[in-house]
């Protein structure tokens, strides 16, 4: 008798560890502050701050993508823009919307935000052997000329989704070292600038990042929306409404087929354009280890791999930033999150189960909000 009840014991344990916490169906619940034990008043006032501190940017993305890019040599939008919203956001406390603002449904820009989208891309290829190694050489897998070079043979995936390859060449029209140059000394001097070994330096880049995007294209030989689609946002139930775009000019021929190369942010246009509904699933997974229901879609070692400082940069992973520089002052170090032009985050919080995803907030406020989340649950 006494074993049977040890293992009834064990049973239940096992079922609520595994298999009782929370995923949303269609429409997701939601459950008040005080029934998961949190403090409402903290809570209500991250959400005011959240909601009252509007980023700066122009509403006409046109507009703001020209105003912080413009500068750089021979500039240019060759994707789509969309003119966004006003502040929004979610706050998941063990899988439940505990609190909400702004339009949740709306579908907006999300810039570098994609940036975690596409590593996520990456992951999935490791785990199902499409690339068989991170520090494989990419010109093992793409060989048409993108990774020629003495340099550019050395570059690996993990120096692509560190942003610490220091790539260098040209793709659909734009150039590396025209990216984000310096804002003194001459242009022509930082064009024949001497180049850094791979993975010894970090430069935040888009034009490398849509790099790694092309490179995936050709190892998936699909597009990357649609590899997205599949293996991520269907099951978790993500709505239809989302889109992953890239250039008018991105366009390449895979096995016959004109395949658009996306772009990994709204540097150029183009980028994931999605609502913050859809952003909180993507966040639950990860918060989840890569599960959903019963069902595994990224395996728990990409998960942490992305948590994970990078030799050139602490605060950045695999397209994920970290807080293990406590960056975010009074947050916790553990907090790891994506982030994009105009204040666009998901953040995970793997100790207090929560997923927080703000749009268009003032970037100087998020740290307050943050605090004032965890502290409405100590």
């Amino acid at each position: 008798m006494k074993v049977i009840y040890t293992l009834s014991i064990y049973l239940i344990f096992f079922s609520i560890t595994s298999f009782g916490q929370y995923y949303p169906e269609q429409e997701w619940k939601r459950k008040s502050a005080k029934s998961l034990k949190m403090n409402q008043e903290l809570l209500d006032s991250a959400v005011s701050i959240a909601s009252q501190n509007e980023n700066a940017v122009n509403r006409n993305l046109k507009i703001a993508i020209i105003e912080a890019f413009s500068r750089e040599p021979n500039f240019e939008i060759l994707g789509e823009t969309k003119e966004r919203g006003g502040p929004a956001g979610l706050i998941i406390k063990n899988g439940y919307i505990v609190a909400e603002w702004g339009d949740v449904n709306r579908v907006d820009m999300t810039f570098s935000v994609a940036k975690s989208y596409l590593s996520t891309m990456a992951g999935l290829a490791i785990d199902q052997n499409l690339i068989h190694n991170i520090d494989d050489k990419v010109y093992n897998y793409v060989w048409d000329g993108t990774f020629d070079g003495d340099h550019n043979k050395k570059v690996s995936w993990d120096h692509l989704l560190t942003q610490s390859s220091d790539w260098s060449g040209q793709q659909f029209g734009l150039y590396d070292w025209a990216d984000r140059p310096p804002r003194d000394g001459d242009t022509d001097d930082w064009r024949a600038r001497e180049l850094h070994e791979p993975g010894s330096h970090y430069k935040y880049n888009d034009v490398r990042v849509n790099v790694l995007a092309y490179s995936l294209l050709q190892v998936w030989r699909k597009s990357l929306p649609q590899v997205l689609k599949d293996e991520v946002m269907d099951p978790i139930g993500a709505s239809t409404t989302w889109r992953w775009l890239g250039y008018h000019n991105s366009y390449v021929n895979v096995d016959g087929l004109q395949v658009q190369s996306v772009s990994g942010g709204g540097h150029f246009g183009g980028g994931i354009f999605i609502n913050t509904l859809d952003h909180a699933r993507f966040g639950l997974l990860f918060l989840r280890n890569g599960k959903w229901k019963e069902q595994l879609l990224i395996s728990e070692d990409w998960v942490k791999s992305v948590q994970k400082s990078s030799e050139a940069n602490p605060d950045y992973g695999y397209l994920w930033w970290n807080n293990s520089q406590e960056t975010w002052g009074g947050v916790s170090k553990e907090v790891y999150y994506a982030a994009g032009f105009g204040g666009n985050y998901i953040i995970i919080d793997k100790a207090n189960d929560l997923v927080v995803v703000t749009r268009w907030i003032d970037n100087s406020k998020i740290d307050d909000v943050m605090r004032l989340v965890q502290q409405s649950i100590k």
